[in-house]
């Protein structure tokens, strides 16, 4: 059964979310305040985490920020009521994997929740494809999603794992912002190609001894990111 944490102040949203998630043998633990809801999800393991931008206690922006400050990497699916760009962009840039814009379909935020859950799942089937990627010290397992740096794991977002990954998986092929973010993001995010830099910084933030001469996610200036393929 997957864990997901509802963080919504709308109470009959929030119960019409609970409603649905249940038919999909999820459990849900409900917050309407955003101060408790970190609290909680800072403290409990979840599979998911529906979250409000505008919360009273701590904003959604903030709650998102600090938990992933705090090495919290389970997808986080955000919420608002606004269609600013600037919420999108803050929302995206602070970790989240996932936005959608109030009123949304319930079938809309269902497809979502099962993408975003599929994402993070171990998966048991035969898979053809190379399933694990070492370069030099860092070696990825696509089937567990666990990436490990001179033996310790690393832990990374679902967004920063795929990210990662593909680079991983095409060595010295350069990728624009655009296509990564329209290959990782799966969603219509077009305009908000500087989302990848945010995600290059942290990625790198986690696997490079020095961020600012980076060993194994490097910039083709002028056009994107490639990952090494000189060993």
């Amino acid at each position: 059964m997957k864990e997901v944490i509802i963080i919504e102040d709308e109470k009959d949203i929030a119960e019409l979310i609970e409603l649905h998630l249940e038919d999909l043998d999820c459990k849900v633990k409900m917050f309407h305040n955003g101060q408790e809801g970190h609290d909680y999800a800072q403290k409990h393991p979840f599979d998911l985490m529906i979250l409000d931008i505008n919360l009273p206690g701590m904003n959604g922006i903030d709650v998102c920020r600090k938990l992933r400050a705090e090495k919290v990497n389970s997808p986080i699916l955000m919420l608002t009521a606004r269609s600013e760009e600037i919420d999108k962009v803050l929302g995206l840039e602070t970790g989240a994997d996932d936005y959608l814009t109030k009123p949304f379909s319930i079938r809309e935020l269902l497809a979502r929740v099962k993408a975003n859950l599929r994402r993070v799942e171990i998966d048991t089937k035969s898979d053809e494809e190379e399933s694990s990627i070492q370069f030099k010290a860092l070696v990825l397992d696509k089937k567990k999603r666990k990436v490990s740096l001179n033996d310790e794991r690393i832990e990374l977002t679902p967004k920063e794992f795929d990210l990662l990954y593909l680079l991983a998986a095409n060595p010295g092929v350069t990728y624009d912002r655009k296509d990564l973010l329209n290959l990782v993001w799966s969603y219509d995010f077009e305009g908000y190609e500087h989302t990848v830099n945010s995600h290059i910084n942290r990625l790198r933030s986690k696997i490079e001894k020095d961020p600012t001469k980076p060993e194994y996610v490097l910039t083709t200036w002028g056009v994107g990111y490639r990952f090494n393929d000189q060993a």
